[in-house]
């Protein structure tokens, strides 16, 4: 009952609903579709953190109905014939405990001991009863502030994906926007080329052109081509905890997965869904939120890296990376980007490091 979180939801640039910008080129709806790429990465770690924060008072709501219903049975099980006692001892209900006693006692003493009892009952009784009373009323405050906090939880994860829905939307439209300027671009390119070989055709024969060796294609005698095999994703370097490096080696198994917002494993993943899922092979439990883990672990500095540390970009904070030792990274960057390895650096300005084994 004691659980609490909090989340600020904050209307980014450019979620509005109004329509995706048209871009001119292709090279222009590229740079449109990575801006509204990253908004929709914030957005989408703002969704998994509100995800987190409604099961946490989901938990509560839970726990809170226990409460209440822990507070009535003890309320339930009180003896009537006590509690009847209370009654008649304080109330001066239709029967008179006293007169009895009175008249059934073998003397004075005898009846003043017996009724010291009677009293002593009685004051325990209404005492037990004022506690459990006051325990139920306390149990049904923080049942309807646990719901109240349910209901704003789920409001927020609501507006956050209603915000999300309309990023991917745009994203979608942008990328759309790219092939399709890209094909038009490519026909204008090659009517272009075959105006100008036209015009040298009628000055002079043209050259014979070498067929460069393309993967997968053939070279200029036919021979075929091999592709290039993918590069194996590297061993993580020395250093780190046991369950660290576990972690990394999980993480770099997933190297070539795709990247899906929202998605934590086992065969495409987020951001923080990736860190999540390698530390969960390690034994350890992460939300799945970039901003919540940016707040678990032990700050180390960037001289401290070693394999296995988390690395958090951006203000607030909406990526995260996992270091694997040499400078070297392994994270779920964005759409249309596989989980890889990369420096570092290649991400920008980083806002925390944070050793969470």
């Amino acid at each position: 009952m004691g659980t609490t979180a909090s989340l600020t939801l904050a209307l980014l640039p450019g979620t509005a609903t109004a329509d995706p910008e048209q871009a001119t080129t292709s090279a222009q709806a590229a740079q449109l579709a990575a801006d509204a790429g990253h908004r929709l990465e914030v957005v989408s770690e703002q969704v998994n953190e509100a995800r987190e924060v409604l099961a946490q008072q989901r938990s509560a709501a839970e726990e809170a109905d226990r409460a209440v219903a822990d507070a009535q049975a003890r309320l339930d099980s009180l003896d009537g014939q006590i509690r009847q006692v209370a009654r008649s001892a304080y109330t001066g209900g239709d029967t008179m405990p006293e007169l009895d006693l009175l008249m059934t006692s073998r003397s004075a003493e005898d009846f003043v001991s017996r009724l010291a009892v009677l009293d002593r009952i009685a004051g325990h009784t209404t005492d037990v009863l004022s506690e459990v009373g006051d325990a139920a009323a306390a149990a049904d405050r923080a049942q309807g502030d646990a719901e109240a906090a349910e209901a704003a939880a789920q409001q927020t994860l609501d507006g956050l994906t209603a915000q999300e829905t309309q990023l991917r939307d745009d994203v979608a439209d942008y990328q759309a926007q790219v092939a399709a300027l890209t094909a038009a671009e490519r026909e204008a390119a090659a009517a272009a080329q075959a105006a100008l070989a036209a015009q040298q055709a009628a000055a002079q024969p043209a050259p014979a052109a070498q067929q460069a060796p393309t993967a997968g294609g053939t070279v200029g005698d036919g021979a075929p081509v091999a592709p290039a095999a993918a590069a194996p994703a590297p061993a993580p370097a020395g250093g780190g905890s046991g369950a660290a490096q576990a972690a990394v080696r999980t993480a770099l198994a997933q190297v070539g997965d795709a990247y899906v917002w929202g998605a934590g494993g086992p065969d495409a993943f987020d951001c923080s869904g990736l860190t999540q899922y390698a530390y969960a092979a390690a034994g350890i439990s992460l939300p799945h939120s970039s901003s919540m883990q940016s707040r678990m672990g032990t700050a180390v500095s960037r001289s401290q890296l070693q394999p296995g540390d988390l690395i958090f970009y951006f203000s607030p904070v909406s990526h995260v990376s996992m270091y694997i030792g040499n400078g070297q990274m392994v994270h779920a960057s964005t759409s249309s980007e596989p989980v890889k390895v990369v420096p570092v650096d290649s991400m920008g300005g980083i806002t925390t490091m944070r050793r969470i084994a």
